[in-house]
């Protein structure tokens, strides 16, 4: 299956592929999860991409074992071909996993990350996402999504509305999502949005824990 989303890529001459955006937000995200993750376990980064993220993640929190993930195959040896090219040791072979279907093939983490998926792929995605992580994730363990979304105490920035148009005319299923109805939809399955934080380039990062307390 041949990966749609690969517009944003830089030219690669290898399995190596490269994301400019990708060496753009790492630090920034990385900031953010300092604060976020937990101090041990196991991440799963849902829609790996290029791989790029995972292995500097890896090297930016060693006492975490991290597990990347992606639908499409070009995807999953790119993000092999980093993780040897990493030489971590804490960074698992990646496997395939298509959120939008309840067939993962793992059983449990002790933290879900998801950057700049929901918006390149249909609002099915961004649902099964919430119900993995209902599945996969105990009580307070984190749900960590990076990315450009609406929302409606925030001013749409021109270049978000203009990327959102571009995203539509490039895949009708596809466009930036409000983050009063992902919270919604997150509600219905037990997580709660617990934090909104503002990213550079017009960005956010979402942070929702399970709580199942009143349920």
């Amino acid at each position: 299956m041949t990966d749609n989303r690969r517009f944003y890529e830089a030219a690669a001459a290898g399995a190596r592929r490269s994301a400019p955006a990708a060496l753009r937000n790492r630090e920034p995200i990385a900031e953010v999860l300092e604060e976020w993750l937990p101090a041990s376990g196991l991440v799963l980064e849902i829609a790996s991409g290029t791989g790029e993220h995972v292995a500097y993640f890896a090297e930016r929190f060693p006492a975490l074992e991290w597990q990347p993930s992606d639908l499409h195959r070009d995807a999953l040896a790119s993000i092999e071909a980093w993780r040897e090219h990493s030489g971590l040791p804490n960074v698992r072979p990646p496997i395939a996993i298509d959120a939008s279907s309840p067939d993962w093939s793992i059983d449990r983490a002790d933290a879900l990350l998801s950057i700049n998926m929901v918006h390149i792929s249909p609002w099915s995605s961004a649902l099964g996402l919430l119900d993995g992580a209902a599945r996969l994730l105990a009580d307070g363990a984190p749900l960590i999504l990076y990315g450009p979304w609406l929302k409606d105490d925030i001013e749409t920035a021109p270049s978000n509305a203009a990327f959102d148009q571009d995203l539509k005319a490039r895949d009708p299923a596809w466009g930036l999502r409000r983050v009063e109805d992902f919270a919604a939809a997150a509600a219905e399955r037990g997580l709660r949005l617990e934090e909104t934080r503002i990213m550079p380039a017009n960005n956010l990062m979402l942070l929702l824990r399970p709580d199942r307390t009143n349920r």
